[in-house]
This record gives C-alpha cells, sequence and structure tokens, in this order.
C-alpha cells in the first residue's frame, strides 16, 4: 500500500468544500467532519458534501476503507437546534408536506450514500455523538470510540422521531431492547456502556483515537480489494436473505473472487511464504 498522502478538500466545490477534509493515503480515504464551533452539527452543506465525496469514493476502485472522523471536541452534535426552530436549513418547510420531502433530499439521502458504500466505512467516534450524529456513526461499518464518547438518541426530547437511519440501524446493532432503551430514553451513554452493548467495537484512549482508527483501516485495507468489496456485500445482503439465497448469492461471488489475479497471487505468496502484493484485479 502506498504512503503517499493527498490532504484537502478534494473534488468538492463552494462553502461545502471545507466542511469536509479529505485525506488520500495508499487506499485508505480519511473524511472528517469540519466545522467544530457547530460541534459538527449536520448542516444542508455539510450532508451535500459527505454525499459528494461518497458517490466518488464508489467509482474509485483504487479505494479500500474509509475512516470517518471529526474535528474538535465532538463527532457530531446531530442536527442544528437553531436551524430547526427557526425552521431554516435541513429544517425548512412550512407544512408536513414540505418537511417529509425536507427529511428525504438532506439527512435520508446521507445516510443512503453511506450505507451503499462497497468498501469497509469506519467511525472515530470523540466527544458526543447525538441524536442524527449518533446516527451517523450506526451508518458506519465499524465504530471505534474514545473514552472520552457519549452516545444519545436523543430525538424524543425534541418532540421527535429517529427519522435519521437509526430506528433501522440500532437495532440491527445492538438488538431490539437496548434500541428501545435508547430511543425511549434519550439518555446518554458512555463508551464503556456503548462496548458493552455491542454498539462500539472498541474503547481507545482520546489522544491515539486516529492512530488506532488508522491501523484498522490499515489492516483492512491490505485485502484483496474485489474479494474485501464483495464480502461487505455478502454480509449485507444476507442479513435480509433465507440461508439458501445467502448460499446461492455466496457461491456466485466466489466463482468471481476465484477468478481473479489477487487470488492467484494469495496462493502464490502463501506458498512461497511471503506478503502478497494485491493489484485490484
Amino acid at each position: 500500500m502506498s504512503n503517499k498522502k493527498d490532504e484537502g478538500v478534494l473534488m468538492v466545490t463552494g462553502e461545502a468544500s471545507s466542511l469536509i477534509l479529505h485525506e488520500r493515503d495508499g487506499g485508505i480515504v480519511t473524511l472528517t467532519l469540519n466545522e467544530p464551533k457547530t460541534r459538527n452539527a449536520l448542516s444542508s452543506s455539510m450532508i451535500d458534501a459527505i454525499i459528494q465525496h461518497c458517490e466518488r469514493i464508489n467509482a474509485d476502485m483504487g479505494v479500500r476503507c474509509v475512516l470517518l472522523a471529526a474535528t474538535g471536541s465532538s463527532f457530531s452534535s446531530g442536527g442544528n437546534i437553531k436551524d430547526m426552530h427557526a425552521q431554516t436549513g435541513a429544517f425548512s418547510g412550512q407544512s408536513p408536506a414540505e418537511f417529509r420531502q425536507q427529511v428525504r433530499g438532506t439527512i435520508q439521502r446521507l445516510q443512503t450514500a453511506i450505507y451503499a458504500l462497497e468498501v469497509p466505512v469506519i467511525a472515530a467516534v470523540n466527544g458526543h455523538a447525538i441524536g442524527a450524529g449518533c446516527d451517523l456513526s450506526l451508518m458506519c461499518d465499524i465504530r471505534i470510540a474514545a473514552d472520552d464518547a457519549m452516545f444519545a438518541e436523543s430525538f424524543l426530547r425534541l418532540g421527535l422521531v429517529p427519522a435519521d437511519g437509526g430506528a433501522w440501524f440500532l437495532p440491527r446493532i445492538v438488538g431490539l431492547s437496548r434500541a428501545y432503551e435508547m430511543m425511549f430514553t434519550g439518555e446518554m451513554i458512555r463508551a464503556s456502556e456503548a462496548a458493552a452493548m455491542g454498539l462500539v467495537s472498541k474503547v481507545v484512549p482520546r489522544q491515539t483515537l486516529l492512530a488506532e482508527a488508522r491501523a484498522l483501516a490499515g489492516r483492512i485495507a491490505d485485502k484483496p480489494p474485489q474479494a474485501l468489496r464483495l464480502t461487505k456485500r455478502l454480509i449485507r445482503d444476507s442479513m435480509r436473505l433465507t440461508l439458501s439465497e445467502s448460499a446461492e448469492l455466496a457461491a456466485t461471488m466466489q466463482a468471481i473472487a476465484q477468478s481473479t489475479a489477487d487470488h492467484k497471487e494469495a496462493l502464490s505468496a502463501f506458498l512461497d511464504k511471503r506478503g502478497p502484493a494485491f493489484q485490484g484485479r
């Protein structure tokens, strides 16, 4: 994997370009939420920027893993309360029909874009991940939390429902009972409790969060790219399939994987007792 880095705000134009920092290190892309003054509240502009990056990542077969991180003291405070009160930005609308369309056109586009990423996505969660910010972490495949992380599904506290994907993602991650408790109470849970319930994979010191997340991304990115993407798709699709349907899909994907040059390289490297050099072919 190349050590070449490309830092900046690649391929995103306008005001949104400063809201998401982009860094490319070999096959790993790091997207960093970058509006610490709002604790990385999910504005329409930030949502649009993330979606643009997701579309370009899916089109780039050189990307093998995505890391989602944040600047400042919080991962994301969720929806901007001032915008909610003023009914502006992501919360604009004058009627239920208009509000519905706004939800569908902003945060629900985001959940679709992140869920559709073909490569594994790791969330490095520092500080607060609240409401839509919590749901943003749930959209990712793996979550690593700093020891100062706090999670809350706080929608009911604001008289709202979890329309940001949490109602679908959270029960699949922690089970129905835990999901009900988090949703119904809206209470904060600490990183240690999040780990105990399976909401996060690992809790690490705040100062090593990014290093730990990048190390995991590196171990993932070292795998053969096509088989990696197929494996993610197989796991995702199998969650809604019967065993026999999953087996049929797995057989088809295995046939594809066995035809790749990377599979042959993996076998040769094993027999030669050396590290493989995967090319994504």
